[in-house]
């Protein structure tokens, strides 16, 4: 299996990030049986062909986390423009739930992330 960057698919890459709203809500046990699922299906379809099945289901597990906090990575980011512009919000009389939906549709418009 090869990996355009597989150092951030090590088992020493935790991020902090994952352990919250959504994936918090599926335990990583369960994470860890949808990846070895996944990978029983696509072995005896021969799709995929490896030799070390624990890291591979490593990989796989990261790889759904990292997909599942996708959302919380674009709400922390919009928190933080938000509060940079807080005095303008004011300002304008601009409520921060309104510019909150605005900003995140931008941003997920723009990197093309599908919620």
């Amino acid at each position: 299996m090869t990996l355009s960057n597989p150092k951030i698919y090590t088992s020493s890459y935790r991020a902090s990030r994952i352990a919250r709203s959504f994936t918090m809500q599926l335990p990583r046990a369960f994470i860890e049986y949808m990846a070895r699922q996944l990978l029983k299906r696509l072995s005896e379809s021969g799709l995929v062909q490896y030799e070390q099945p624990g890291y591979v289901t490593e990989v796989i597990s990261q790889v759904i986390l990292d997909e599942l906090s996708v959302e919380d990575r674009i709400n922390d980011e919009v928190r933080k423009i938000l509060e940079q512009h807080g005095d303008q919000m004011k300002q304008y009389g601009a409520s921060y739930e309104e510019a909150f939906k605005v900003v995140k549709k931008q941003l997920v418009r723009e990197r093309k992330v599908i919620l």
